[in-house]
Formats: structure tokens, C-alpha cells, sequence
């Protein structure tokens, strides 16, 4: 499945550009999830879907990232979604699209304010709202704070106001 899988989102990425009058080629990773202790079935694989800017223009790189991602983020909706049709849940992947290095600076941005966050519930005893998100990104410090015993996440409100608490979580 990986190869294959890897190779569809490659072909896919590089004919979404070449649509929009971009040439590049596109380098892929898989990143492997493992399974959660408490979870049997391991998360879908991760590949990551990396955009050469070696021939792309300063103007083509801020186009296509886009205002906070705007782009980077449209785009990596439109893979996971087209990428993942018809294919059965066990096939099913998921795709990150990487250019210029924004994915993983980003990364890094999200995890500092995660653990600012979790940092913040400890000392004051409660909740913290982070706004500005993406949906992804949301999803990511979910995840990383799933972790944490003495936290629990959550979103509130609606799109394009939803945002991600963090709080102590409640005892049962």
C-alpha cells in the first residue's frame, strides 16, 4: 500500500499544480503511525507531500502557502479528500503537504503553544482558549495533548470562530 499510495499523491499534487500553470516535482516521506496503547488499530499512514521550490519564484512560493496557510492548508484538504475516496478505511491515508519548510515550522509553532497552554492550566487551575487555528491544527495539539491525563481539549464555536480550550480535566 505505501508505494502506491505515496505515488497516487505525488501524481496527484504535480497534476493539481501543473493546473495551475506550476512545474515542480514532488519528494514524498511516509511518516508511520504506530498503534496507541489503548487502541488496537494503528492511526492511517502519514505521508508527506513535499513541493520542490527549486524552480519556483519567491511570488509562486507565498501564492501557494497562502496567508497563514490559507493555500497550503486548501490544498492539502483537497488531497486527503480526492486522495481517500472509493479506498477502503484500511487503505485510506493521510497526506501533508510541505513547502518551503512551512509545515514543519509551523509544527514546531504549534507544539510551543501546546505546551504553553498545558503550562498555563497547571499553574492557574483553568481553562485556556487558543484561537486562530486551523482545523488541522486543532486536530495536532488534540493529539499531542491526548497525552496528558491532567488535560483534556475541546473545540468551541463554529467556523470561522472555532477555537481549542484547554483545560484540568474532570474527574469522574
Amino acid at each position: 500500500m505505501t508505494n502506491s499510495s505515496m505515488q497516487r499523491g505525488q501524481q496527484w499534487l504535480k497534476s493539481l499544480l501543473e493546473l495551475t500553470g506550476v512545474s515542480a516535482e514532488i519528494g514524498g516521506n511516509i511518516e508511520v503511525a504506530q498503534p496507541h496503547d489503548d487502541d488496537d488499530a494503528p492511526e492511517p499512514d502519514n505521508y508527506w507531500l513535499t513541493i520542490d521550490e527549486a524552480n519556483l519564484t519567491p511570488t509562486q512560493i507565498k501564492v501557494l502557502i497562502g496567508a497563514d496557510g490559507s493555500v497550503l492548508d486548501a490544498i492539502q484538504y483537497l488531497a486527503n479528500s480526492v486522495l481517500n475516496l472509493n479506498q477502503p478505511p484500511e487503505e485510506q491515508a493521510s497526506y501533508t503537504i510541505e513547502l518551503n519548510g512551512y509545515r514543519v515550522k509551523r509544527q514546531a509553532e504549534i507544539r510551543a503553544l501546546a505546551e504553553a497552554a498545558a503550562d498555563e492550566v497547571r499553574s492557574f487551575g483553568q481553562e485556556v482558549e487558543i484561537k486562530s487555528l486551523s482545523s488541522a491544527e486543532r486536530r495536532q495539539i488534540h493529539t499531542f495533548l491526548k497525552e496528558f491525563s491532567d488535560l483534556e481539549t475541546f473545540s468551541r464555536g463554529k467556523e470561522p470562530h472555532r477555537n481549542l480550550v484547554v483545560r484540568p480535566a474532570m474527574e469522574l
